[in-house]
């Protein structure tokens, strides 16, 4: 069991023991703070985490001690700050539901910026680049790899729409060869058919750009409320203010190094022409 299993074990079983010890139903409990009596069984499941303010209603509610509510509140934070674990991309069953996901953060959202130092962001990924992609681990069935592609090539269909998106990609993730030099190519191509496009703006950042700023990761910007960032292992959703105001500040940055829309397209042609060469 992780830490974090072993707080929402604490923190659902401290809340049913105290509900138990006040003599109060679950029922008399949701009428009394106003929720539903499902949603007052599922934090004593540990099926959420409750919020903070929930928490100070409850025990509240329960003559809590200030040290219990002190220990539950911590809990809480604790348990918020956690990324979100789940299998990305290469996971048997988690990339289709991951390309849902994404789909209906990205119609929410009027604003879209993405960064990626080592990888074709997926909103401007050709078929066979996203097979080569979704493939990586050998542990993605056929049947929900084709899933997740059509899942992808779906998504993609915001580009087309008023949204103000904007995608930067470093030279070495163009660089990175997937599949074959003729994979990269058509890929290529399709990035340069995407500066076009009257409401994107794709940026390379080239070799021969001066780095002065070091991003350790990729990541998306949905408008100013939330940052998505993954990894191989978890994706990290981050809500919190003066971080989202750290990567917008670096995307800012980023910008300042790339060659943004006509000037994306030499760059883009090189690599295509030294594709064409192998």
């Amino acid at each position: 069991m992780t830490e974090a299993d072993q707080g929402k074990d604490w923190l659902s079983t401290t809340l049913r023991g105290l509900r138990r010890h006040a003599g109060l139903s679950g029922a008399e409990v949701a009428r009394r703070i106003g929720t539903s009596q499902r949603r007052v069984s599922d934090l004593e499941r540990g099926k959420y985490v409750p919020r903070e303010d929930e928490i100070g209603q409850l025990a509240d509610l329960y003559g809590a001690k200030a040290t219990v509510r002190r220990q539950m509140l911590r809990a809480v934070r604790d348990l918020t700050a956690e990324p979100t674990r789940a299998r990305v991309m290469i996971a048997r069953h988690g990339a289709y539901k991951m390309q849902q996901r994404a789909q209906r953060t990205e119609a929410e959202s009027a604003q879209i910026r993405s960064f990626h130092p080592s990888v074709v962001i997926g909103l401007a990924q050709t078929p066979a680049y996203m097979r080569a992609v979704f493939s990586a681990g050998g542990d993605l069935a056929a049947a929900d790899m084709e899933k997740s592609i059509a899942a992808r090539i779906v998504r993609q269909e915001i580009l087309g729409t008023g949204k103000d998106i904007s995608l930067i990609m470093t030279e070495g993730a163009l660089r990175w060869q997937a599949g074959s030099p003729q994979v990269m190519i058509e890929q290529i191509d399709a990035i340069t058919a995407a500066t076009e496009l009257p409401n994107v703006d794709i940026g390379i950042i080239p070799f021969s750009a001066p780095a002065i700023i070091f991003p350790r990761h990729g990541f998306h910007l949905y408008d100013s409320d939330a940052v998505v960032v993954g990894t191989e292992t978890g994706t990290a959703t981050i809500t919190d203010a003066e971080d989202i105001t750290s990567y917008e500040q670096m995307f800012t940055q980023l910008q300042e190094i790339a060659s943004m829309g006509p000037g994306a397209r030499p760059i883009l042609d090189r690599i295509a022409a030294d594709y064409r060469n192998l």
